[in-house]
């Protein structure tokens, strides 16, 4: 149906040409509100009444005739019908709704994607500094990023994930402490463990259990090594940066581990440090000063970021000599631009709203041609846990959070990812456990991989070969349920062109329910495996194509589509 809609939408942009130079550009069509106005609806009259000097509807009238005189309206399309004060409804003839199995089935994993526009986006997304596991608000994060690659993935560009993070900051600092605490036998609790709430360095100590096996492996000498580093442990308990480089590469493994139980992979990670050895922070501090953008005050370095928006003038460079931690992003964001990347994406906590104006603000300072607006961010809020009725907080393994691979073990990495991602990422998530290993229609995932392990097991019951389904004779598709399922599938292309443009995966989760319940909707109103041989090879057609479609869009969120449940 999309080659249909193509040639509908091309000839609807040569009438308008006709009635006005330059209307082609109103062509457009969108779906009516109510499904028994039609398939197809266009405003474009009402917006060429005024330049024509005409009442709406003698406009509507005019294009109606001149759509109605074409070829392919007369092919597919059933009815022209002018509603209100101009809005045209388009009815398509149920063969241009069944073209759209034809596609489908003959384009397969395809069927939604876009040519490669030749163009590079980076995503970068998690980014957790190697002091813990990673907690639910890093699985948020992570199946926001995964699935939004995923969608631009599907409209040409070539994406590239990569994970950024600081590996000698004050975090690392009292994470080799904590660790050198635990190699000389003490824990938390111990009159030498730090417990002060007002010392900002030791109300961040590590109590989790993981720092006592991060210890243990030290004392032993292991090696350990994960995706970016690795790391072989001296056992000398006064060897704290020895400590600071083991934690780091076990922590590293440890999320690693994490991103691996949940099928999320990096093509790069990329070390804050680097930012400073290579002295890309220092260049960046020197294009601002060299720009004229910034000020010397109270022996403080300051962003003249109230030209380009900031609520207030920023601090770069602290008394002490030490940058503020915008700094450094500003430079990250620079190398980002220099490696050839004209879109990136950051997904990050709502945390860091503060950090947006000051960032840009500083890429604009830098002139180096990076456009206005870069880059993108997707902000997410942190996600509660509930199990058994009561909010889950605490991890053992953690200390004080629940990770990511806790709720994976409670439940799948498909549930977790659907339900991460079926909500806006800027709206409060409750994560409910007991729901997400039901096995019934109240279970979102479930019922999405229940539509399609039920078409798997039909075409298994049929026995037939598939692939036969794509040139079969599909007249007999014209029930009411039958067309909605076609209609359905047809705007699949369309919704991951509009859930790309808005960072919105959650409206593919939308989608998949919805086909689940039209498909459900279907498999109740007409049998599949019926006698007459054609009408039986057009149904399974039609459900062949739904799975398929099923398919792909679980794979753009990184759910599995099981052939049996």
């Amino acid at each position: 149906m999309l080659t249909v809609k193509t040639d509908l939408l091309e000839t609807l942009r040569l009438a308008l040409e006709d009635l006005s130079p330059g209307a082609g550009a109103r062509a457009a069509f969108e779906s009516p509100k109510v499904a028994a106005h039609g398939d197809l609806a266009t405003t474009a009259a009402m917006q060429l009444a005024k330049p024509l000097k005409l009442n709406p509807r003698q406009v509507a009238e005019k294009l109606c005739a001149a759509l109605q005189a074409t070829v392919p309206y007369q092919t597919w399309v059933d009815a022209l019908d002018i509603a209100g004060p101009g809005f045209i409804n388009i009815k398509l003839k149920p063969a241009a709704k069944q073209q759209v199995v034809r596609e489908v089935l003959a384009q397969t994993s395809c069927y939604g994607k876009q040519a490669g526009n030749g163009q590079r986006m980076l995503v970068e997304f998690v980014s957790a500094n190697p002091t813990g596991p990673l907690h639910v608000g890093h699985g948020r994060q992570a199946a926001l990023g995964d699935a939004i690659c995923n969608l631009f993935a599907t409209q040409g560009w070539d994406v590239y994930r990569e994970f950024y993070y600081n590996d000698a900051g004050v975090q690392i600092g009292t994470l080799a402490t904590s660790t050198q605490l635990r190699v000389q036998g003490f824990k938390p609790g111990d009159d030498c463990w730090p417990v002060d709430p007002d010392n900002p360095v030791s109300k961040n100590f590590y109590n989790g259990d993981y720092i006592a096996d991060i210890a243990a492996d030290f004392l032993a000498q292991k090696t350990v090594k994960s995706d970016d580093r690795e790391f072989t442990a001296s056992g000398d308990a006064n060897d704290l940066d020895g400590m600071r480089q083991f934690a780091v590469a076990y922590l590293r493994h440890e999320q690693d581990l994490d991103l691996q139980a949940f099928a999320v992979k990096f093509d790069n990670y990329y070390l804050e440090s680097s930012l400073y050895t290579s002295g890309k922070v220092d260049a960046a501090v020197k294009r601002l000063i060299d720009a004229g953008k910034t000020y010397e005050q109270d022996g403080a370095l300051w962003l003249k970021s109230t030209d380009y928006g900031d609520d207030k003038d920023r601090v770069m460079r602290k008394k002490d000599g030490s940058y503020t931690y915008f700094v450094p992003d500003v430079a990250y964001h620079i190398t980002k631009w220099e490696r050839g990347f004209s879109k990136v994406i950051n997904i990050q906590g709502t945390d860091h709203h503060g950090t947006i104006a000051r960032v840009r603000a500083g890429l604009q300072a830098a002139n180096v041609g990076i456009p206005q607006g870069f880059p993108d961010y997707v902000l997410h809020t942190m996600v509660r846990v509930v199990k058994g009725g009561e909010e889950v907080k605490i991890s053992k393994r953690a200390g004080s959070y629940v990770t990511l691979r806790d709720l994976i073990e409670w439940t799948s990495k498909d549930a977790v990812r659907f339900f991460l991602l079926s909500r806006k990422p800027d709206t409060e998530y409750t994560f409910d456990v007991d729901l997400a290993v039901q096995k019934n229609n109240d279970n979102p995932v479930y019922y999405v991989q229940y539509a399609h392990a039920r078409i798997c097991s039909v075409l298994a019951a049929w026995g037939g070969d598939a692939a036969s389904l794509a040139s079969v004779d599909l007249s007999a598709l014209d029930s009411p349920q039958a067309q909605a399922l076609m209609l359905l599938l047809a705007k699949y292309p369309a919704m991951l062109t509009m859930a790309a443009e808005g960072f919105a995966p959650h409206d593919v989760t939308f989608y998949l329910r919805e086909l689940a319940a039209c498909y459900h909707s279907y498999y109740d109103a007409e049998r599949i495996l019926v006698d007459d041989e054609a009408v039986k090879l057009a149904r399974l057609a039609l459900v062949a194509a739904t799975a398929q479609v099923l398919s792909n869009g679980l794979a753009v969120l990184g759910v599995s589509a099981p052939q049996k449940m």
